[in-house]
């Protein structure tokens, strides 16, 4: 009998100290709250495991706490929660007794949850070199078999960190084509690699600062290396969560290797945009153009321009059309100004 009667007060006791949510229906539910947005609360049941409940369907939490409650004001306070008339009354440590409106309750997260919020907030004010880096790999192949066997490959790659106070992006673009014909003659027709890394530091919301170094390779323009050094200053024009756009000017010093034997060193005045646009969830557009003045050679100049089209098959799994243009006016005697690659294919993504 006095067995009984301590189980049933355990019992009891646990009732009363677990969370208890009421719904409109008039159900409760008994468990403990995990967390909650302005859509959802989960709860954990000790029968059903984890349940999501609609937010709009809740009229009063009772729990014990501790729980954090964000507020619409920004405000983060903790403490167990009682619903009063419809008013959820939080009973802090500090400041005693905190009343406020459902509607004005943006999250709930019990202790373990806010832990892993602010261990994530942390991480992302105070990250390591190696941390937030996001990126994607793009590859492109093309064939023909018969009279003449063909191969086109294309690869490209671009991964970035960032922060709200810098970026760090490094970038490679590559094509390679080669023809067997039937006589047994292979020739190479296409051969050409870009890359660089860029570094951005924000001033502000609007103005930054930025360094650049690319390096570059063309075989049918004789060009053994371009190496280009950059920088100088850039304005966030327009920055919202579908649009951004950059603007850049600064100077560049731009030192060429010709398989020719000529060798040539310039400055050059730099401006250029960046442009990222997402039409949807699943499809982006992404832009950088780069106009070189050459300075120490009067009416020379080099344009860069690339372009990505990009729609979304899955998270991690995507199709590209990329468009890399690259203009000299003045190549070596004999090599056209204009050299485009033009590639399609699959991108796959990393990082989040």
């Amino acid at each position: 009998m006095k067995f009984f009667i301590a189980a049933t007060s355990l019992l009891c006791a646990c009732s009363l100290w677990a969370d208890q949510i009421t719904l409109t229906n008039g159900d409760r539910i008994t468990g403990s709250v995990i967390r909650s947005d302005a859509k959802t609360l989960v709860v954990k049941t000790d029968n059903a495991g984890e349940v999501t409940l609609k937010w709009d369907s809740i009229t009063a939490i009772s729990a014990p706490g501790p729980l954090y409650i964000g507020l619409s004001d920004g405000q983060t306070i903790v403490g167990s929660v009682e619903t009063v008339n419809g008013r959820f009354n939080v009973t802090t440590k500090t400041s005693g007794v905190v009343a406020t409106s459902k509607e004005s309750i943006q999250f709930i997260r019990n202790s373990d949850e806010q832990t892993k919020v602010q261990t994530e907030i942390d991480h992302f004010r105070n990250p390591r070199l190696v941390d937030l880096w996001v990126g994607n790999l793009d590859l492109g192949f093309a064939a023909s078999r018969g009279n003449a066997n063909t191969e086109t490959l294309t690869l490209s790659t671009n991964a970035a960190r960032a922060t709200t106070r810098d970026k760090i992006a490094v970038y490679y673009t590559s094509i390679f084509s080669s023809s067997d014909f039937s006589g047994g003659t292979s020739q190479t027709t296409a051969n050409s690699k870009r890359g660089g890394v860029a570094y951005n530091l924000n001033l502000n919301k609007k103005a930054f600062v930025f360094g650049s170094v690319d390096l570059e390779s063309d075989q049918f323009q004789d060009l053994d290396l371009r190496f280009t050094p950059a920088g100088g200053g850039g304005y966030h024009a327009i920055a919202t969560t579908p649009t951004q756009l950059d603007l850049r000017m600064g100077a560049a010093a731009n030192r060429e290797f010709f398989s020719t034997g000529l060798n040539r060193t310039s400055a050059e005045l730099l401006v250029g945009d960046y442009f990222l646009h997402k039409f949807s969830a699943a499809t982006h557009v992404e832009q950088k153009l780069d106009f070189l003045s050459n300075l120490s050679d009067t009416g020379a100049y080099r344009v860069n321009f690339d372009i990505s089209g990009v729609t979304a098959i899955r998270k991690w799994f995507s199709w590209q059309v990329t468009i890399s243009d690259r203009f000299l006016s003045n190549p070596v005697p004999g090599r056209k100004k204009n050299d485009a690659i033009y590639s399609t294919g699959v991108r796959v993504s990393f990082g989040k």
